[in-house]
């Protein structure tokens, strides 16, 4: 970020305020000062054109605001082409990325004040400074942030209180800010139910590589191992493990690792859920959800081998969602698994459960209805 200042003018005078951005944006270059006078047409194309509007007015009025720049945005029309157009998966998700960013690029300009002690100094603001000290921590100083990503906080905040219901294992799970929760959990009773490598009975111990929430920790303990290492190297991540841990008290059962990849030694099993697209972030939260190059999944398959104990096994959780897409064939799949000096003993499947399934109108509704999660079973050549 080239700045971490943002400044405006306010009352014919220049003023000056920390600028705030979980997604590490860099500070608006324009910035008007907008109050519940300013019509939703007007904001709109003020936002389109690049300008952030800084709200002064009812904090409920924003949020209202807010909806209305979206509508707008949602009901555009898309320009006419003089032929029909017919895309591939990968130009089809391209664009729905693309068209995503830009909506989020235009949401983004609604800005709002913050308290050092991340109170909002607007009128019926409700106390958001819980779900704001997840993302932030403390404060010294009064800072300026988007509306729309105090709204993801609070979220978040909600779902870290409420918990996510994990069937297959009878527990809750709590995620926190910026860690991938596992809303979509059907991949857990595939780690549930998997039969385990001979060797785990007379050397009993799994890493857990990329733990996130520790959900698939959790699923080893429940299994009977013994020793697990739950590696992550975002401390946030680390951070929420712990929590869950100490929910379930299981604090003393699983090690918790900061590493990129793999904790230092061999384990009878080595299960890894890395995300599962091969594409670029647009912000360091998704970062859980794709992953450039495949990065982390050829340093998952690359170093497996060398962290298996003889007759170990590796367990990879992963959706074929990037085939469906035309960003990754199942063909370089395993010709990486191959490179490793890896074979495959089994792969079983599970159909994912989630509401996008069904929803004919999402523009990636083809490949989310023919994808499957699966656990595929890797042992060293």
């Amino acid at each position: 970020m080239k700045d971490s200042m943002l400044r405006w003018q306010e009352a014919d005078e220049e003023q000056i305020a920390y600028w705030q951005s979980e997604k590490g944006l860099p500070p608006p270059e324009r910035v008007q000062v907008a109050d519940d006078r300013m019509p939703a047409d007007t904001a709109y194309r003020l936002a389109c054109g690049g300008t952030a509007l800084l709200w002064r007015g009812d904090f409920q009025n924003a949020k209202l605001l807010l909806q209305a720049i979206a509508r707008r945005i949602d009901n555009k029309k898309p320009a006419r082409r003089k032929k029909p157009e017919t895309l591939t998966p990968v130009e089809l998700f391209h664009r729905y990325r693309l068209s995503q960013s830009q909506r989020a690029r235009i949401l983004e300009k609604l800005l709002i004040p913050f308290n050092a002690d991340l109170s909002i100094p607007l009128r019926r603001t409700p106390d958001v400074r819980s779900a704001c000290w997840d993302a932030y921590g403390s404060r010294t100083e009064a800072f300026i942030a988007p509306l729309r990503e105090l709204l993801g906080l609070i979220g978040a905040h909600e779902w870290r209180k409420k918990g996510i219901d994990i069937p297959a294992l009878g527990i809750t799970i709590h995620p926190h800010y910026g860690v991938f929760a596992p809303i979509r959990n059907e991949y857990v009773q595939l780690v549930a139910q998997a039969a385990s490598p001979t060797i785990l009975d007379k050397q009993s111990i799994a890493f857990d590589i990329g733990t996130g929430t520790g959900v698939l920790a959790v699923a080893l303990t429940q299994r009977g191992v013994q020793r697990i290492v739950a590696t992550d190297h975002d401390p946030r991540a680390l951070e929420c493990a712990r929590d869950n841990l100490a929910r379930l008290n299981l604090t003393d059962a699983i090690e918790l690792v900061e590493a990129d990849l793999f904790p230092p030694g061999q384990a009878a099993l080595i299960v890894c859920n890395p995300p599962w697209i091969p594409a670029r972030p647009s912000s360091p939260l998704e970062h859980a959800i794709f992953d450039p190059e495949n990065r982390m999944l050829q340093g998952f398959l690359q170093g497996l081998r060398d962290h298996l104990l003889p007759g170990g096994e590796g367990w990879l959780i992963l959706s074929d969602i990037a085939e469906h897409l035309g960003l990754r064939s199942r063909e370089e799949l395993l010709h990486i698994i191959d490179a490793a000096g890896l074979q495959v003993l089994s792969k079983s499947d599970v159909k994912p459960r989630h509401l996008k399934v069904a929803d004919t109108s999402d523009p990636l509704h083809a490949a989310r209805a023919a994808e499957l999660t699966s656990l595929w079973r890797l042992a060293a050549n």
